[in-house]
């Protein structure tokens, strides 16, 4: 007998021990379906995906929960409202042509001929439109004997132009420039695409070299340094960053680092490669001034080499901590708010039921918080005031205590759960998301400089990959200067031919002191920024710089 009970509670014991394997395998499942619904369930409102990669269905479901959660006055129309600028078209005063229609030959009406009738006023009709006519040009090179050694000296052709041999103009140049780097057109298109509006037949060779032509010109104008010392001397900056494929990714990466170091919160779903290449966007938060830059990886050290040497103000970023080892020389960090909605989104749909309405507590907080920074700004304050701003604060601390809370034990999938994660985040960086509520001159976004990252994006969807760091490189300083060139209202065309022409536009750089040296100037110094911005290319054309900053 006592065998058998032996026996029997040995088999109990390893009926009892598979149950509870088995139990906290299916926990353990649960887990992580609960994990994989949550990333399937996620879009472009409650993380970082891109609206490309969201599943087919997604945009109309967002479209309907966004109309559902608008609050709109019931007085409100739809459609622009009064004060928009529209973008129609407006008749010209002084039309280039003018003529005259051919009189009707018959009544609308009855249909009875109206030769000889007296004349009932007149109506006007405009047509904008353009000529495309080729036109060649040839330079004659007049040539002088030297009357002391005999030398034959010929004057030099043109800008863009060599002896001896025919090339295109600057308004193909612009073209094939314009149809790769901004319209992302591979050059075999562009250049189909030039033959059929524009009736020259280009080959793909020269509509690439065009664009490393500019990058050349650009190069030799001192663009890149010029756009450092602009954007070194502003309050504030906007960064972001976003992931690209590049076939030939030899470059040399900087010296490893600490992962943990290194940490977007909104990567859960997107794992990048630490040594993947990227495009860092640098934009003021007015848009005047757009700064791209291909960075061979994401690393912090990347990262802060892209970041002008000399800027000392303020730095809007989207929650990767690769920007917090630049608090030694900022003059602090503003997280992107949106950023931080979109993360309490994801959380809520964790549940169970109401259990994470905390996070729509900090949406609420914060939404309110940039509502009283636009009321405070209308009233012509400069920050807000300390009642307002602490019991925003408090219900700030009272969401993030709760969250941490509630969700300090609860298990997940691997590691802890994403509302923990998020409320430490948040008690942790409470001063970086407060930060636009105490200088104005931050927004409480990152919008402007994503924005300025849907080009590479767009770019990157329609061409697939850059060849190399280089042609990335190049692309970067392209799109950087026609987009900030456009930002002042200088047509591409004309941005392009200045560059061809060794006159490029240039930033307006803060004071400076010119040196007799002729290719060299140093900024003046103010209270609360650098000392030494260090040595840059002086423009050839000096009226280009800021007429009150140059003494």
């Amino acid at each position: 007998m006592r065998a058998v009970i032996g026996a029997k509670d040995e088999q109990i014991a390893v009926l009892t021990a598979a149950l509870e394997a088995a139990l906290d395998r299916e926990r353990r499942l649960e887990l992580r379906l609960a994990e994989v619904e949550r990333r399937l369930s996620m879009d472009s409102t409650d993380s970082g995906t891109a609206s490309s990669r969201e599943r087919i269905g997604a945009k109309e479901a967002r479209r309907a929960r966004q109309q559902s959660e608008r609050v709109r006055r019931k007085d409100r129309k739809r459609g622009g409202q009064p004060g928009h600028q529209g973008k129609g078209l407006e008749r010209d005063p002084d039309p280039g042509e003018n003529k005259d229609a051919d009189p009707p030959a018959e009544c609308r009406r009855c249909g009875a001929g109206l030769d000889g009738a007296k004349a009932a006023g007149s109506r006007w009709a405009q047509v904008a439109d353009v000529q495309v006519v080729r036109a060649v040009t040839e330079w004659a090179l007049p040539g002088r004997c030297c009357p002391g050694c005999g030398t034959v000296t010929f004057a030099g052709p043109p800008p863009g132009a060599h002896a001896g041999s025919v090339c295109y103009g600057p308004v193909l140049n612009a073209a094939a420039v314009v149809l790769t780097a901004y319209g992302n057109v591979p050059p075999e298109r562009a250049a189909q695409v030039m033959a059929m509006l524009l009736g020259v037949p280009v080959s793909p060779g020269w509509v690439d070299k065009a664009s490393a032509r500019l990058a050349a010109q650009l190069g030799k104008a001192g663009f890149g340094d010029a756009m450092l010392a602009a954007l070194a001397g502003e309050k504030a900056l906007a960064a972001d960053q976003t992931p690209v494929n590049v076939l030939d990714n030899s470059a040399t990466q900087p010296a490893g680092r600490d992962e943990q170091d290194d940490h977007d919160p909104e990567d859960g779903t997107q794992k990048t490669a630490p040594g993947a290449p990227h495009v860092l966007i640098i934009r003021t938060p007015d848009g005047r001034l757009t700064w791209l830059q291909a960075l061979p990886s994401r690393r912090k050290a990347a990262v802060a080499a892209g970041i002008p040497a000399a800027f000392t103000g303020l730095l809007m970023t989207d929650g990767y901590t690769g920007y917090q080892h630049l608090l030694s020389r900022l003059a602090g960090i503003q997280q992107c708010c949106q950023h931080i909605i979109r993360r309490c989104r994801a959380v809520i749909k964790l549940g169970p039921g109401g259990l994470q309405s905390w996070a729509g507590d900090i949406i609420a907080v914060l939404r309110e918080a940039h509502q009283a920074v636009q009321d405070a700004r209308a009233r012509g304050s400069t920050a807000l005031d300390t009642d307002t701003l602490d019991k925003l604060r408090q219900r700030y601390d009272e969401a993030a205590a709760s969250d941490i809370t509630h969700n300090r034990l609860r298990d997940w999938q691997n590691g802890n759960h994403p509302g923990y994660t998020l409320g430490c985040w948040l008690r942790e960086y409470k001063e970086q998301v407060f930060l636009f509520t105490q200088d104005f001159a931050v927004d409480w976004t990152t919008n402007v400089a994503e924005r300025g990252a849907k080009a590479a994006k767009r770019h990157q969807a329609v061409s697939g990959y850059w060849h190399s760091l280089a042609t990335l490189a190049r692309w970067c300083r392209i799109r950087s200067y026609l987009d900030s060139a456009a930002a002042h209202g200088i047509t591409a065309l004309d941005a392009i031919r200045g560059a061809l022409t060794g006159e490029p536009w240039l930033p307006p750089l803060p004071a400076v002191r010119l040196f007799t040296a002729p290719r060299e100037w140093t900024p003046l110094t103010e209270p609360g920024t650098m000392s030494v911005i260090g040595p840059i290319p002086v423009p050839k054309t000096m009226a280009q710089l800021d007429p009150g900053g140059v003494s």
